[in-house]
């Protein structure tokens, strides 16, 4: 049976491999985090599972994750999502749209019937703020992970997993262009000074419902791998 796979507060997981795959980054380590016999296909090659790239048994950690990096980001900005559902348009400059985060969380990248909300926070007043990083806490104390979306004052630029929980009330973070896990205060959130990535405004989170669906979630097309 493989080993499950861990991040905390210090460790060094893996980095995105292009300017633009940060979201692609956090979507595939969110699913090495539920699925221990993808993280050890990821990790070493084996077990070689349905839908992941061909070929790669002997290549190295980096090229695997790139390669499943790839395939995620053919998913969250394909054109349409299954079934038969046209997909929002989204610039490829700012990578992983938001909704396709939703499904790709909802579909495999979380425990098996996870729900999954995007919760605008831009315009958030500095008491929301707080409420938010508090509601962050209790959810990702489940095991399930979320996604924030980070940028400047104009766009969101960039995004990070917030990690499942580790039973304090102080959320750690992957951020994918370093690779680092690190700590995310409360009183950063409320500040606006994140320091994610280079980027410190909060955009946008995507986070589990504390739902979970009656029925599990239709496989994900295209040789692609069943759900978590």
């Amino acid at each position: 049976m493989a080993a499950p796979y861990r991040l905390a507060a210090g460790d060094s997981g893996p980095t995105q491999q292009s300017p633009v795959t940060c979201g692609s980054a956090c979507l595939t380590v969110a699913r090495m985090l539920v699925d221990p016999l993808f993280a050890s296909w990821v990790r070493t090659g084996s077990p070689v599972l349905p839908g992941t790239p061909a070929g790669l048994g002997e290549a190295t950690t980096e090229a695997r994750f790139a390669a499943y990096e790839r395939v995620v980001m053919a998913r969250t900005n394909a054109l349409s999502l299954p079934p038969r559902a046209l997909n929002l348009p989204w610039p490829h400059s700012l990578g992983t749209p938001p909704w396709g985060a939703q499904r790709e969380l909802e579909h495999g990248a979380s425990l098996r019937g996870t729900r999954y909300a995007i919760v605008p926070v831009r315009q958030d007043p500095t008491p929301a703020l707080g409420r938010r990083y508090d509601r962050l806490v209790d959810v990702v104390a489940e095991g399930e992970p979320a996604l924030l979306y980070v940028g400047n004052e104009w766009l969101p630029r960039h995004v990070v997993l917030v990690l499942p929980g580790s039973g304090d009330r102080v959320l750690d973070v992957y951020e994918p262009a370093s690779g680092r896990v690190q700590v995310l205060r409360r009183d950063d959130m409320m500040a606006r000074r994140l320091r994610l990535g280079g980027w410190n405004i909060p955009w946008i989170i995507v986070e589990p419902t504390g739902l979970r669906r009656a029925s599990a979630p239709s496989p994900v097309p295209n040789g692609s791998p069943a759900p978590a």
